[in-house]
């Protein structure tokens, strides 16, 4: 958000609103889809590349010709250490902060049109050139105008105030620079869904990842991105010089991890040419590794050692996943699975009163059954209710034999599990379907004016074995 505080300052205490607000817009254009997101982010992003090579354009030819009004110098800050070697690590490590985000291309490989190899590697060849052409004009711009980062503004709002004079074509460049800033966040929903649903077919993460939604899009990993992105934003309040090392590191820890990889594959396989492409990707892996080590140690206390512990914990979730998964597998299994025992099936329809609703449970229970395996249950908590419910019962229990079980201390659940002990104990092979009957009224505030005894007795049975509950409803009113 560098670029809209630069152009409008009264807008920067909205920062965090504003933030949340095109996180929003990002993700909903990706949950439409990849080629419609594509379209969509590619106007602004054309836009800034225009916006920059004019202000390179314009400035040059203006200081050939000496168009540009004299205006103060500004002075630069004084050194506050000697030029060494880690300065020239932090250096390079900031420099090589900026390029981050092209690893979007190698990410979203499999979205680009057939030849998709090609295609990228066309891709990352103009991303290339017209990177080193901008970066290579607003560095001889800042220089020979005597521009230095400072008094907060960027560097890039000073080029285009001195190149333009601060009207329209500068408020169009701030425009461009503050939406792509802004869009470059896409970088990361076109890598994490697709990453996400990788490790969850791996079963590395939930299951839930690797779903597609309607528009063929990892729409829970857009979402939960989405989520943490405005999580963090709020939490550092949209300061982007909090957020880099977060970002930073994390990213140059994977470019680590991927060449190293990489480097790896080479050995294993030792293909054609194995030999110089494992020296490039070797060269690469300590390249990135310098860089994640300096920012390690450079941006700790402002930040980086929330990286430090995160990953770590991150690591060790992924892995107790993964074996959560492996465990279940394990258990559901068929190697070695004796076929099972002919199960003995009981059907019980468990009632508190005759109505309506238990008589289409009492049908519905037949059909699963034979006659003889099926009864009604009934707690009794008062003896007279019981002798009026046995007198409707014969009239509707439609023969099927109704069992009271007596409940001295007016509990419901403990007779029903004894009950439920006394059949299952017979052995292995007894099966017990629990049958409630339960109406639904037809506003959901009604709910709150009746007991919720069939939830009682669900979450009661939950994990109770070879025990099934099926729930029968009656709609009032429909």
């Amino acid at each position: 958000f560098a670029g809209v505080p630069s152009a409008s300052p009264p807008l920067h205490p909205y920062r965090v609103i504003l933030g949340a607000l095109f996180i929003a817009g990002i993700a909903l254009a990706n949950l439409r889809g990849v080629r419609e997101s594509g379209r969509l982010f590619a106007a602004p992003t054309y836009f800034f590349i225009a916006s920059i090579l004019g202000v390179v354009g314009w400035g040059l030819l203006a200081v050939t010709l000496d168009l540009l009004p004299e205006a103060p110098y500004e002075p630069h800050p004084p050194g506050l250490e000697g030029i060494g070697l880690f300065l020239l690590l932090r250096a390079f490590s900031a420099g090589c902060t900026a390029l981050t985000g092209v690893e979007a291309v190698s990410n979203g490989v499999p979205a680009l049109k057939p030849p998709e190899g090609r295609n990228a590697a066309a891709v990352m060849s103009w991303l290339g050139v017209i990177t080193i052409t901008m970066f290579l004009g607003l560095t001889y711009l800042a220089y020979d105008l005597g521009i230095v980062p400072g008094g907060g503004e960027t560097v890039v709002s000073k080029i285009a105030r001195r190149v333009f004079g601060g009207g329209a074509p500068y408020y169009a460049v701030q425009a461009a620079t503050a939406l792509i800033l802004l869009l470059a966040a896409n970088t990361s929903y076109a890598g994490f869904p697709r990453l996400s649903s990788i490790l969850a077919r791996d079963r590395y993460v939930p299951r839930q990842f690797a779903n597609q939604g309607d528009r063929l899009v990892f729409s829970n990993g857009i979402l939960i991105l989405s989520g943490f992105a405005i999580l963090l934003l709020v939490i550092f309040q949209g300061d982007t010089h909090a957020l880099l090392p977060l970002y930073a590191i994390g990213v140059f820890l994977s470019f680590t991890l991927s060449q190293s990889g990489m480097v790896r594959r080479w050995l294993r396989l030792r293909e054609k040419g194995w030999r110089w492409r494992m020296w490039i990707n070797g060269l690469g892996a300590v390249a990135t590794g310098v860089v994640m080590l300096t920012l390690t140690v450079t941006k700790f206390v402002e930040g980086a050692w929330i990286v430090v512990v995160v990953i770590p914990l991150l690591v060790l979730t992924f892995m107790t996943m993964h074996r959560h998964y492996a465990a279940v597998a394990a258990e559901l299994s068929l190697e070695g699975f004796a076929p099972p025992p002919v199960f003995q099936h009981t059907v019980l329809v468990l009632i508190g009163d005759v109505h309506r609703g238990v008589v289409r449970a009492v049908q519905y229970a037949r059909t699963l059954a034979p006659a003889a395996a099926v009864r009604a249950v009934y707690v009794e908590t008062d003896p007279a209710n019981t002798r009026r419910l046995e007198e409707k019962w014969g009239r509707w229990g439609l023969e099927v034999p109704l069992v009271v079980l007596t409940s001295p201390y007016r509990s419901l659940l403990r007779p029903l599990l004894e009950y439920l002990d006394q059949i299952q104990g017979r052995g292995d092979d007894q099966m017990v379907t629990i049958v409630l009957p339960e109406f639904l009224p037809r506003h959901w505030w009604q709910h709150l004016l009746h007991n919720q005894t069939a939830l009682l007795v669900k979450g009661a049975l939950l994990f109770r074995r070879n025990t099934v509950v099926a729930d029968v409803p009656y709609l009032l009113g429909r």
